[in-house]
């Protein structure tokens, strides 16, 4: 498979509060605070499915999954991830890579990125080099820098498939 036809960006950020768990890229990090979120605030996920949406033109994550809908009262992202995905793919295209930046001030995140990514190239069928998670701090700065919440932003890339 060579070349990309289409980009997307997504992004997504949620407050952080205790009792709830974090969640990125379907997995579970240990830490005091989780995402408040009507489904279970995986920013990452959430941050890929808008870039996949924008990428094949599809409504975003809040049209398509909304947050009125008690059927996605803490639903499980990877689910919201697998229709995005059949429905890019009923659409004439597949997913060519995933780029991936985390927003946290805490936790650290290094010692997860390679589980992240793991979990995320499983999910989305693609081989692991497809798909990169980079994680940066807000050097103190905003909600994020101050430890109130965490965002992601996320790029793909679709080709169309002949």
């Amino acid at each position: 498979m060579t070349g990309i036809d289409r980009v997307g960006i997504g992004t997504d950020l949620h407050r952080l509060a205790p009792g709830r768990r974090l969640v990125l890229g379907h997995v579970a990090v240990e830490y005091e605070l989780g995402a408040v979120g009507h489904s279970d605030g995986d920013v990452v996920l959430h941050a890929i499915i808008d870039a996949l949406a924008g990428a094949a033109s599809l409504p975003d994550i809040g049209e398509m999954f909304p947050d009125t809908d008690p059927t996605y009262k803490d639903a499980d992202s990877a689910v919201l991830l697998t229709r995005t995905l059949r429905t890019v793919e009923t659409h004439g295209y597949e997913v060519v890579n995933v780029d991936v930046t985390i927003h946290a001030e805490r936790p650290k995140l290094g010692p997860h990125k390679a589980a992240i990514r793991d979990e995320v190239a499983r999910l989305m069928a693609l081989p692991t080099p497809r798909v990169s998670i980079k994680a940066k701090t807000n050097e103190g700065l905003d909600a994020v820098g101050r430890g109130e919440a965490i965002a992601c932003t996320a790029i793909a890339g679709l080709k169309h498939r002949c």
